[in-house]
């Protein structure tokens, strides 16, 4: 499974509707979001019958972004049962992320 593209608009319906849902806060011009991009995508690869992987454009989605109170990016955001529960900013090692996972599957 690839990794879910989402906006203000569904972003709370796909944190609703799905027990665990990683969520990447990125914008097309961050450096390291390009770096990040590819270890969510082998992540959503190997996890994605136990994890939604989902992407959400900063620059696009201002809305969420100041909600979540994000202050630099890539920031990601796990959620469990549509709560927030682990917060990581900047680049994450696969192995990282998959561990945090891990922990609520």
């Amino acid at each position: 499974m690839s990794t879910v593209n989402v906006t203000d608009s569904s972003l709370e319906q796909v944190i609703q509707n799905n027990k665990l849902v990683l969520l990447d806060f990125w914008a097309p011009w961050c450096g390291p979001c390009r770096i990040i991009g590819p270890i969510l995508e082998q992540l959503a690869d190997e996890l994605g019958s136990e994890v939604l992987v989902a992407k959400l454009n900063v620059d696009d989605n201002q809305l969420s972004a100041a909600k979540y109170r994000i202050q630099g990016i890539p920031t990601l955001k796990l959620f469990h049962n549509g709560k927030e529960v682990e917060t990581f900013v900047g680049v994450q090692p696969l192995q990282t992320l998959k561990s945090a996972i891990k922990q609520y599957v």
